[in-house]
């Protein structure tokens, strides 16, 4: 019973199960059976060096010490013709099993090929370069082996067919050509080698073709026909060193003149090239090195007027050294102004709406003083419009049209060219997002200068009408003031209020007009519609100027009405104060004008009397009839 109990409970049973009840896939093994048992690491613990020290180098050479020798086949050795047929039976096999695997494989028709060479079967060589070519007739490289073998082995014939097929076939591989020409060269075909570039030439090659050509032409004295081959070269590349190079050419033979008209023609056909400034620079040294300084000169100055800014670096460095070695103070002065301008063109090509290096550029061309020149960058400074329409990116540009505006009425003096700036800077702003009223007002001044009133007062509409603001109602109103048109200026001033009624400005500046006019009631009015607004500016100022108006006019009743009516709108302490100050000034002045006009008539009559004594004591005024009235008249008055 209890072997019963031990074998039913959960510990009994066979324990090699037990792991294969859990992992099916290992059978009857356990997992200590399939664990992958690695050496324990052993520790060392003598950790001092070894007597005898051995080498990286020691190791590798006891390694190639104990190197088994390489296998190689043994050479065989032929004896007889039949030993060789065989031979050369299996390996023609071999070459045949391996093409007949890899057929598109170049490298293996070619070995096939030479090994045919070796055996000087040449027949079966050009066979199999044949047989090559059916399957690969595109790749040159297979071209150039077929044409050496047949160099290699004097087959002239053969080699110049084999050459002509493969730059019919393959024109544009110049090295076909160049080894097609070399062996007629090397030949002493010059005729045949000349007929070959021809034809080569026909189809349009690159500079290196023709250099050949020339070259070759060079080698054996024929001047002439390499002069005519540089004519065809330029006007198949008409590229500035081609032309150098053709100008060089007739240099070096002595040809002044012929180098010079070649650089001539090259500058009027290449003037806008990119790469022009090569040619200039190469023109003028070329000048210089002739003596000609003054053309050298020259074609500097005309180079840095043609060619772009941005590619105008070295050219700007040549002609600045240039004139350092022979030009006088002017002339560096020049040059140094040009350095400065390519420093700013560069400038402003990196960012054109950099605002603050185009006036530096626009002043240093005024400080050089050419009309055209000053105009040109004011018309590209112009052209960068800012990208949005925000006043705060518009008030540097702005500057830019008003100076150039400046520069036309003031330096050039062209009258109708300063008026097509004003109109097309005020056409470009967008006046009903923002304005310049600086641009507006001097437009109408320019206009005043001209003694074009009527342009003026229309430029002052426009600008009223179109985008109102206080400076333009401010101007245009003291300009009429100046001329004595009242009735505008009320219109004016009308229209200024009715743009802003809150404005304490515009309405005491009419109150004041009328006043100077004597038109007392009509300012008034004025000063009464003012401070019925239902919201002002500076309401305080308007009450003081028109409280002292009625002070002025002597109308203490209608200040005192006034003050009243202020202190029913406030009860400030100083509207207190200034009342109570009236009230006092008022009384005392009252008292004093009395007295005064007593002291007066009283100091006039004495002074009339005085008179009259004077003239009793002369006879013949009081014989004269008139004296009578004179005497009337004084009393009376």
């Amino acid at each position: 019973m209890a072997l019963t109990t031990r074998g039913g409970g959960a510990g009994g049973g066979d324990p090699a199960k037990a792991p294969s009840a859990s992992d099916p896939s290992l059978g009857f093994l356990t997992k200590r059976d399939t664990e992958v048992k690695l050496p324990r690491a052993t520790r060392v613990k003598n950790k001092t060096p070894a007597p005898i020290q051995i080498t990286a180098e020691q190791i590798l050479r006891e390694a190639r010490e104990r190197q088994e020798p390489e296998i190689r086949p043994p050479k065989q050795k032929i004896t007889d013709t039949h030993e060789l047929s065989e031979y050369r039976l299996r390996k023609r096999k071999e070459f045949e099993d391996v093409i007949r695997r890899v057929r598109w494989s170049v490298s293996a028709w070619v070995k096939y090929a030479r090994w045919e060479e070796q055996q000087r079967d040449f027949a079966r060589a050009r066979s199999v370069y044949e047989r090559a070519l059916d399957v690969a007739h595109r790749d040159h490289t297979l071209w150039l082996k077929y044409a050496e073998f047949e160099m290699r082995n004097r087959f002239v014939n053969h080699a110049r067919n084999v050459w002509d097929r493969a730059v019919s076939l393959l024109p544009r591989v110049d090295q076909l050509w160049y080894k097609y020409i070399h062996m007629e060269e090397l030949l002493g075909a010059v005729a045949n080698a000349r007929q070959v570039f021809e034809r080569w030439m026909a189809w349009r090659p690159d500079t290196a073709g023709w250099n050949s050509y020339i070259k070759f032409e060079l080698r054996y004295g024929e001047v002439e026909r390499a002069r005519a081959i540089y004519e065809r070269f330029v006007a198949e590349h008409p590229r500035p060193d081609t032309f150098i190079r053709y100008a060089k050419f007739e240099m070096k033979r002595g040809e002044v003149e012929r180098a010079r008209r070649v650089y001539e023609r090259a500058a009027d056909l290449l003037a806008d090239d990119e790469d022009a400034e090569v040619l200039f620079v190469a023109f003028a040294e070329f000048e210089e090195r002739c003596r000609e300084v003054e053309r050298a000169r020259a074609i500097y100055k005309y180079a840095l007027d043609r060619v772009p800014k941005g590619r105008a670096e070295e050219l700007y460095r040549k002609f600045l050294a240039f004139e350092k070695q022979f030009g006088d103070r002017e002339g560096i002065e020049d040059a140094i102004v040009g350095k400065r301008r390519f420093q700013y063109e560069d400038e402003v090509r990196k960012n054109p709406l950099n605002y603050d290096s185009w006036f530096d550029y626009i002043r240093l061309e005024e400080s050089v003083g050419n009309k055209d020149r000053i105009r040109e960058v004011y018309e590209r400074a112009i052209s960068n419009v800012p990208p949005a329409e925000e006043k705060r990116y518009w008030q540097r540009y702005i500057y830019l049209w008003i100076n150039y505006a400046l520069y036309e009425e003031l330096d050039a003096q062209d009258i109708e060219r300063t008026r097509e700036v004003y109109k097309e800077c005020l056409r470009l702003i967008p006046h009903k997002k923002f304005t310049f009223a600086k641009i507006w007002l001097m437009a109408a001044q320019f206009e005043i200068r001209q003694r074009n009133l009527k342009s003026a007062r229309q430029i002052l509409g426009n600008a009223i009408g179109m985008a109102p603001k206080g400076k333009i109602f401010k101007k245009y109103i003291e300009i009429e003031l100046y001329l004595g048109n009242f009735d505008r200026c009320r219109t004016l001033y009308e229209k200024y209020i009715e743009w802003s009624p809150a404005n304490c400005y515009a309405w005491r500046k009419y109150a004041e007009l009328e006043k100077n006019l004597s038109e007392t009631d009509r300012a008034r009015s004025i000063y009464e519609l003012a401070i019925a607004q239902p919201a002002l500016d500076t309401p305080e100022v308007l009450w003081k100027e028109y409280l002292q108006f009625e002070i002025d006019e002597s109308e203490f009743g209608r200040a005192r009405d006034l003050y009243e009516r202020l202190l029913d709108r406030t009860k400030h302490l100083k509207v207190w104060i200034s009342y109570a100050e009236f009230e006092a000034s008022a009384g005392l002045g009252s008292e004093e004008s009395e007295s005064e006009e007593k002291k007066n008539e009283v100091g006039y009559q004495e002074q009339q009397m005085e008179r009259v004594s004077k003239c009793r004591g002369n006879d013949e005024l009081e014989n004269n009839s008139t004296f009578s009235n004179w005497i009337c008249f004084c009393i009376f008055y």
